[in-house]
């Protein structure tokens, strides 16, 4: 696996965490859970999102460097 795939697979992980962190401290504050596996399903979807943008935009972020 080329280091391009890695990083954006483990932006798309950090992703997954951060979404399921965030929802867990919204239902402990008071709100309304939508489930578990509801959330667990936007979770992969915003982990998907997070590694095609992260793969997507790597290449665009190194030629603005130069």
């Amino acid at each position: 696996m080329n280091e391009r795939t890695k990083s954006a697979l483990l932006w798309g992980a950090v992703g997954v965490f951060a979404f399921l962190a965030l929802h867990q401290g919204y239902v402990f504050v008071g709100g309304e859970s939508i489930g578990i596996l509801p959330a667990i399903g936007v979770a992969v979807v915003v982990g998907a999102v997070a590694a095609v943008a992260a793969y997507a935009g790597e290449v665009r972020l190194l030629r603005r460097g130069r």
